[in-house]
């Protein structure tokens, strides 16, 4: 299968999962407009595949289900295996925003915590207007590069080797100043 077929096929199961949770909770396209900020027509067009979401509309998405991006993307996947090949490891991005996550230990039923890579290139940023689940822990380790992160509206300046941790409860916002992109591994610590 080629790479381009696989992310179509996980684009489709995507769209359909989104659908399904919509359905699931007896919201129509305006509740879930009205609770995500993301315009209806937009909505319509994610859940019929027509449309891949960006980061943004993912993320209040995911706060509007209550679920963490990684949660949502594992629901899409087939059940994860105990060891994850490097290969194996589910990338998505974000074009538009210049944001890549690669999912390097995915939710696993049973356990609380995952571990995802995030690279931003050099002058992307990315907001979240609500956590996936409210008082999510976060540990944002930085591997190369430098981010600042916006919590609780402090902003944090973390360099190559440092690390962020912290309890999600608001707003997070995430800017990579450059001259070169960061790449970073999260960890998230469902509460």
């Amino acid at each position: 299968m080629r790479e381009s077929d696989a992310l179509d096929a996980v684009d489709a199961r995507l769209a359909a999962r989104l659908s399904q949770l919509r359905t699931e909770r007896g919201w129509s396209l305006d509740e879930l407009s009205r609770r995500t900020g993301v315009s209806r027509s937009t909505l319509s067009r994610l859940e019929r595949g027509e449309l891949s979401p960006t980061a943004t509309a993912l993320g209040r998405l995911c706060s509007a289900y209550g679920r963490t991006m990684s949660r949502l993307l594992m629901e899409v996947e087939a059940e994860p295996p105990v060891l994850v090949p490097a290969a194996q490891q589910p990338v998505w991005r974000d074009e538009r925003s210049g944001f890549v996550r690669r999912s390097v230990s995915p939710p696993h039923a049973g356990l609380r915590a995952e571990i995802v890579e995030g690279t931003l290139d050099a002058g992307a940023a990315l907001s979240y207007e609500n956590p996936p689940v409210p008082g999510v822990e976060q540990h944002i380790w930085v591997l190369e590069g430098t981010v600042e992160i916006t919590v609780d509206d402090t902003v944090h300046t973390v360099n190559g080797g440092d690390c962020l941790r912290f309890r999600l409860h608001g707003p997070s916002h995430f800017h990579c100043p450059g001259p070169e992109r960061v790449r970073y591994a999260l960890m998230i610590v469902l509460p």
